[in-house]
């Protein structure tokens, strides 16, 4: 992910907050690391010191959320850096206030749940930095920072070095890891610095359970897995900058979801079908501002295609769907804050711990086999055409039937993986068709907000391209389907 611009926003009590993706990768380097010849500028040094907060027992640590109070030249502010899918979002309150905004302390109730953050460690970092250039487009940033920390009256220093993203692409940035590689940098153990201040162990993701484990075993490191990654995107959900963090959050939802579906023959019935409808009411709700998400974002990549004239139409109807997703922000953000929603997520975290299993033989593979036989029926009772109503039912399926091979993977091994592969194929194809239908309502819309004969022409047009996408995905879905089901055979055979 490139960095993007920061989004300022304005709240009440305290100077404005910046929030920006952020996408780094670490590098262990000994004390005689020399940066190898790289095209680009050297960055003035500058010395940092963070003081770091958490709860005693680091609770935002585990979740792999850092909190610190940073400074830099004499200015001041408050660092708060979660979760973005496999990368991070870094929030930033400037101001000399001496405790954590009460705001970050919102982002963080889950986390935190009434216990009180405290400092940790303050740590002083000397930082010497190169941006990484071709020809005049930033690519990276490297920084080589020397560590210091006061443990007990005796001075720490260890060294490390980030390559933090700017405009480069994943084949950039792979190139200038293998460059830093061949000049000595190796592995990094994964800790945040402060971790390794404390001589803390990295937190970890659990044991998968062995092939024959039982059941209950491998529903609990499913839930447990999914539970925290729900947690995780909690914080960017109620920030709502980044529309990722929500996306993940509602995806994580739907796989508890699934999960539980899977599980059932071997779950207490009245326990799991309370907990589906509460995630079912979860997943409905993020999914308004989830479409509204993609939908933006399609409708702006759109609108680089057209002239300036058609453009402008566009980009009035893109403002109009902002304003609406503002509005579903203010609902997820009162739902989130609900007693509704703390206690889901406390029977969440119950679950994971102690499921309410009952006597069965079924195993794993036998549990994910049946949500593959529902997929297989569904497929196999496609006509030649089938309506829109028809596929979406499919993709649902292959939602279930890909998180059911995913819960019993580790009895199945390779078979299992290649059949993951292909049913997400199918589902990400199916998702296309889902969303063109989503976008030509959207479309009717913007007919209706824009009544000019040239919207009208607008509107034909980018609802002529929602056929098209629809015709095609009809095309690609049934070698699609060929692959799945012969993959999914030789899994459940």
């Amino acid at each position: 992910m490139a960095r993007s611009k920061k989004h300022l926003i304005p709240r009440g009590g305290f100077s404005p907050l910046s929030s920006q993706p952020e996408r780094e990768l670490k590098l262990t380097i000994d004390p005689d690391f020399h940066l190898p010849r790289l095209p680009g500028t050297s960055l003035p040094r500058r010395q940092l010191i963070s003081t770091y907060y958490d709860t005693a027992a680091y609770d935002l640590a585990l979740a792999k959320i850092t909190l610190r109070y940073r400074i830099e030249r004499g200015k001041k502010s408050w660092q708060l850096k979660i979760p973005l899918g496999n990368d991070r979002q870094e929030i930033e309150v400037k101001g000399d206030q001496i405790d954590p905004p009460a705001f970050l302390y919102g982002l963080l109730t889950l986390h935190l749940d009434h216990r009180k953050l405290v400092p940790v460690v303050t740590l002083r970092v000397w930082r010497r930095a190169f941006l990484v250039r071709h020809g005049r487009v930033p690519i990276a940033e490297i920084d080589i920072d020397t560590v210091s920390v006061d443990k007990h009256g005796a001075i720490q220093c260890f060294r490390e070095l980030e390559i933090e993203q700017r405009q480069g692409d994943e084949a950039s940035l792979h190139a200038l890891e293998q460059q830093l590689r061949e000049a000595g940098a190796s592995d990094h153990d994964g800790r945040p610095k402060f971790f390794r201040a404390l001589s803390l162990h990295a937190p970890t993701p659990g044991t998968q359970p062995e092939a024959a484990a039982p059941v209950v075993e491998h529903l609990k490191y499913a839930l447990t897995q999914h539970v925290g990654w729900l947690l995780a995107h909690d914080p960017g959900t109620r920030l709502g900058t980044e529309s990722e963090s929500l996306h993940q959050m509602r995806v994580a939802t739907r796989r508890l979801r699934a999960v539980l579906r899977t599980a059932k023959p071997v779950l207490l019935t009245a326990w799991v079908t309370s907990l589906q409808e509460e995630l079912k009411w979860l997943i409905e709700l993020l999914g308004s501002a989830r479409d509204l998400d993609v939908q933006i974002a399609y409708f702006t990549e759109e609108s680089v295609e057209l002239d300036m004239r058609d453009r402008k139409l566009l980009l009035q109807f893109i403002s109009h769907l902002r304003t609406q997703r503002k509005a579903v922000q203010q609902m997820v953000l009162s739902e989130l804050t609900s007693a509704r929603y703390f206690e889901l997520i406390r029977r969440l975290q119950q679950a994971a711990r102690a499921p309410s299993i009952v006597e069965s033989p079924l195993t794993i593979r036998q549990l994910a086999r049946r949500e593959f036989k529902n997929l297989r029926k569904a497929i196999d009772r496609l006509a030649a055409s089938p309506s829109n109503t028809v596929l979406h039912k499919v993709r649902i399926k292959a939602k279930r039937a890909r998180y059911a091979a995913e819960l019993g993977r580790s009895s199945m091994g390779k078979p299992a993986a290649r059949f993951i592969k292909s049913v997400r194929a199918v589902q990400d194809c199916l998702g296309i068709h889902q969303d063109a239908i989503q976008a030509e309502r959207h479309i009717r819309q913007f007919l209706k907000y824009s009544i000019s004969i040239r919207a009208a022409f607008l509107a034909g047009r980018m609802a002529e391209r929602q056929r098209q996408r629809r015709e095609q995905v009809r095309e690609e879905m049934k070698p699609l389907f060929k692959r799945l089901l012969k993959r999914g055979r030789k899994a459940w055979k």
